[in-house]
């Protein structure tokens, strides 16, 4: 069987998932109801930043930390608000939005095309 190119599994991912802009993300950063995760590295928000406000949720340990069944897992995830994921340019937090699905979680979005996207929409940025 052939590789599947990364790129073709993020769009793939992108067709079953909720995609929001940067600029309809940067009007819900006040929102209580929607909880801003950043997936990315933490060298990339030591780097970078952050959007204020955003958990810090390491693309390499998300899963665990959602299931509430998993030794892993984090409170912040058991709750019903939308918890609207982001890395750099969209990929990652599309996979993983996708995965999050896969797992039964209901109320998950990401930001197309991530920090970066929204840094350039004019989005606050928190340093780390």
């Amino acid at each position: 069987m052939p590789l599947i190119p990364s790129r073709e599994l993020v769009q793939r991912a992108e067709r079953e998932i909720e995609t929001w802009s940067a600029p309809r993300s940067i009007e819900q950063l006040d929102n209580d109801e929607v909880q801003f995760v950043d997936i990315r590295d933490i060298r990339e928000l030591q780097k970078l930043g952050t959007i204020p406000g955003a958990f810090h949720a390491p693309r390499g340990m998300l899963e665990f930390w959602v299931d509430p069944d998993s030794p892993y897992a984090k409170t912040i995830f058991q709750s019903d608000k939308t918890f609207l994921l982001f890395c750099g340019s969209g990929w990652r937090s599309a996979l993983a939005a996708k995965s999050l699905q896969d797992m039964g979680f209901k109320n998950v979005a990401h930001i197309g095309g991530g920090f970066s996207a929204w840094t350039e929409a004019g989005g606050a940025v928190e340093k780390s």
